[in-house]
């Protein structure tokens, strides 16, 4: 990414992949709390993620790497895994998921916030802030429709939930830029999953109390290797990309993902919200990415096209050495 602003093509790559890859995470964790508890869930996903990358993180010495400084692997772990894992898991079991959808996509506007924290008054620009507004309003439009909110203590409650996940979800790209960006992702990621599923482990075991299904069980190993596993290398080489504020925008799409998912695999009917919502949700993206401008800076020209397995090999890797 330039200075100026304006996603590379390697960056808008990697931005397709989470819309997708955390699109589906929604239908997978809505199947896997059918026979799963919330903690068993939590537990299973982070440890099957843990199990995929280990071998890699152990052979690159990332593991090690990430062991230095293992107070921030926590801290990272605490608010992208630990809690948000259990809320969303939970609220699930009491929302809707075009509400869950429309009320995680409020990340990027939570990562404003902190960016201004942090006095960063780059995210103030028009273009760039009208673009998140535009994109939010885009998600309410793709999402409303009958049975949207759901009324009841317990609702309300997993609302609060929902909103909560939100700001950890913001939270944790800062971390990741600010505290870990010369650590190996892989290793971050490997350290955080494997503490945070033997914390959870305990209380998954305590309250599963039913035999799980099939359906629900293929559910629970997808969300572990693709949606965890996975989707965090993606992750870790998209906020590497285009920076803590602009890489949580895939929030936007997510919802849309899981709706169309739901149309071709249950039978859900196409929307006149999606219909002209996703237009709406592209065009704030783009512009809260780009900042308008139709060309990134020189610096994102100088990057060409990357390849699936040539991110992961650099993510395993590590970063760059630095000059």
């Amino acid at each position: 990414m330039s200075p100026q602003g304006g996603f590379t093509r390697k960056g808008w790559i990697l931005f397709a992949i989470m819309s997708i890859v955390w699109g589906i995470t929604y239908l997978f964790i809505k199947e896997a709390v059918e026979s799963f508890s919330p903690p068993a869930v939590v537990s299973a996903r982070t440890l099957l993620g843990a199990l995929v990358l280990l071998p890699f993180a152990i052979r690159s010495g990332a593991l090690k790497s990430a062991l230095k400084v293992w107070p921030w692997v926590l801290a990272f772990g605490a608010v992208e895994m630990a809690g948000p894992f259990l809320l969303l898991s939970h609220a699930e079991t009491q929302l809707p998921s075009g509400l869950t959808g429309l009320l995680v996509s409020t990340v990027p506007l939570f990562a404003v916030v902190i960016a201004l924290m942090r006095g960063d008054r780059s995210v103030l620009a028009p273009t760039r802030l009208g673009g998140l507004l535009v994109g939010f309003v885009g998600v309410a439009i793709v999402v409303a429709g009958p049975g949207l909110f759901a009324h009841g203590t317990a609702s309300y409650i997993a609302i609060g939930e929902i909103l909560l996940t939100a700001v950890l979800y913001a939270i944790a790209p800062f971390i990741i830029a600010h505290k870990l960006s010369d650590v190996p992702s892989i290793g971050t990621i490997t350290l955080a999953l494997t503490v945070v599923g033997l914390a959870y482990l305990p209380a998954g075991l305590l309250t599963q109390h039913e035999v799980p299904t099939i359906r629900s069980t293929v559910s629970l190993v997808l969300l572990g290797v693709i949606c965890t596993a996975l989707a965090f290398v993606f992750f870790f080489a998209l906020i590497r990309e285009v920076g803590p504020v602009r890489a949580p925008l895939f929030t936007y799409i997510n919802p849309v993902v899981a709706i169309i998912l739901g149309t071709i695999l249950v039978g859900e009917p196409i929307t006149i919200g999606l219909i002209i919502g996703f237009p709406i949700i592209l065009i704030g993206c783009w512009f809260a990415a780009t900042g308008g401008r139709l060309k990134p800076g020189e610096s994102d020209l100088t990057t060409g096209p990357v390849t699936t397995a040539e991110t992961a090999e650099a993510i395993c890797d590590g970063p760059p050495p630095k000059d």
